[in-house]
């Protein structure tokens, strides 16, 4: 077996190494009680903006206890991010029931002429039916119990992941009869011209598997601040960036947030709390880290 060429630092072995570069701690018992629960590796991605690789120097004026406020508010950020995910998932659930009961068929999850591809429909198939049968959910005990096993369609939503709700909006048929136009036509949207336009399903799926991949991440602890989020949504034209990033950040995942929103009451309180948020930490972060633009308010605010 290859040795891997670097070698992992002891606590302060981390400080000298962070002296080396030219940052400023202003306590040592702060900064080793950071480094001991929330780690030198975690905390050297707030800083990637301010290292220079060639010199192997932070910028000038560079402090740990920035690093560690700059933590804070990302992760604040995350637990905001968060909650309004799991409100979007929550109304998504609710709303794909609410669009499949046209076919008036409790078991309708399980008709795959309902889905346009059948091998994706089989997948996430076997997903739910994993799903469902590692819960332990008093409604799911009860059609085990009293109906042979079988899930509705208002039970099998409750317990479906974010991954397979996602997946099965992604694979729905559309046309003007279909569940998908029940769906979309919650989330209207104004047109340049100022019409209100159902988004296609592309669009959609784009904006849903966005907020998936920003919920994952807050869900496992990871950082968003000044990180690359490998999803694209499909941005409405009166808030597509006039260049187009190379990456997309926060930024463009808040717009598909915006786009799902289960109401217009619970973005605005989200978006309240969020400009309290930057507010609170004003001098800490760079907005441009998260690829938010000047104009920001206007695309975001409702």
């Amino acid at each position: 077996m290859n040795s891997y060429p670097k070698k992992i630092l002891t606590v302060p072995q981390q400080l000298q190494a962070y002296i080396d570069a030219g940052m400023i701690i202003p306590s040592m018992e702060e900064a080793r009680t950071a480094l001991t629960t929330i780690g030198y590796y975690r905390l050297r991605g707030y800083n990637f903006q301010l290292y220079d690789k060639v010199s192997r120097q932070y910028s000038p004026g560079t402090t740990f206890s920035g690093t560690l406020q700059l933590y804070q508010f990302d992760l604040e950020l995350s637990r905001l991010l968060f909650s309004m995910a799991t409100n979007i998932e929550v109304s998504l659930r609710t709303r794909l029931c609410d669009a499949l009961l046209i076919h008036q068929d409790a078991l309708v999850l399980n008709d795959p002429s309902v889905f346009s591809d059948k091998k994706l429909f089989w997948q996430n198939n076997s997903a739910l039916s994993s799903q469902i049968a590692r819960s332990n959910d008093v409604f799911i005990r009860h059609n085990f119990q009293n109906h042979e096993g079988e899930i509705p369609l208002w039970a099998a939503v409750e317990v479906m992941s974010f991954g397979t709700l996602s997946k099965t909006i992604k694979n729905l048929k559309t046309g003007n009869s279909s569940a998908y136009a029940v769906l979309a036509d919650y989330y209207r949207y104004t047109s340049p011209r100022g019409r209100l336009v159902k988004p296609s399903l592309k669009m959609l799926s784009s904006w849903i598997h966005s907020v998936f991949v920003l919920r994952n991440i807050c869900a496992h602890n990871s950082r968003i601040y000044n990180r690359t989020i490998n999803t694209s949504p499909e941005l409405l034209i009166t808030d597509r960036l006039c260049s187009r990033p190379l990456h997309n950040g926060l930024y463009q995942i808040l717009l598909a947030m915006k786009y799902l929103r289960p109401t217009d009451d619970m973005w605005k309180g989200f978006c309240q709390k969020l400009q309290e948020l930057f507010d609170q930490y004003h001098g800490t972060f760079d907005l441009n880290c998260m690829n938010f633009p000047a104009d920001w308010t206007e695309h975001v605010f409702i």
